[in-house]
């Protein structure tokens, strides 16, 4: 194997655990959505809107071997991850509820889910933004694109 393969290997590897994280949140949140019916407040569904093109601009990424799209990926994660700590900062109190964005429909400090008595939805979205911008920036310095 040659070094620009075994370069191109470890980036593509990153880029493909990014993916995976982002098809496992997509399909955590259809599940919560569709099948628990759940239905998500202003903030999860502005996630939802960074999330979900993750899985094709990445899946689409891994299929075409281009490691260099990791960039784009990286602004929806960020700006994912931006509405993901505010989302968990409004539902920890730490932000006033004057300051929440939601009307109608479910409200956005509304316990939806908690597992193991702390990870809440807002905080495993945050989780999920912050290991997939992590993955897509390892993916671009393994790939010389810095």
């Amino acid at each position: 194997m040659t070094k620009n393969q075994a370069v191109f290997d470890r980036a593509w590897r990153y880029l493909l655990a990014a993916w995976l994280v982002a098809l496992a949140s997509t399909a955590s949140a259809v599940f919560i959505g569709e099948v628990m019916g759940q239905a998500p407040c202003v903030l999860c569904w502005y996630q939802r809107i960074a999330m979900f093109p993750l899985v094709l601009l990445l899946g689409i990424a891994l299929l075409r071997s281009e490691t260099g799209v990791a960039i784009y990926g990286i602004a929806l994660s960020a700006l994912g991850q931006a509405v993901a700590l505010y989302h968990t900062l409004l539902y920890w109190h730490w932000i006033p509820e004057s300051l929440a964005p939601c009307g109608q429909g479910p409200s956005c400090r509304q316990q939806v889910l908690n597992l193991f008595g702390y990870l809440d939805l807002p905080m495993l979205s945050l989780t999920a933004f912050t290991l997939i911008t992590v993955l897509l920036v390892m993916s671009m310095k393994a790939s010389g694109h810095e």
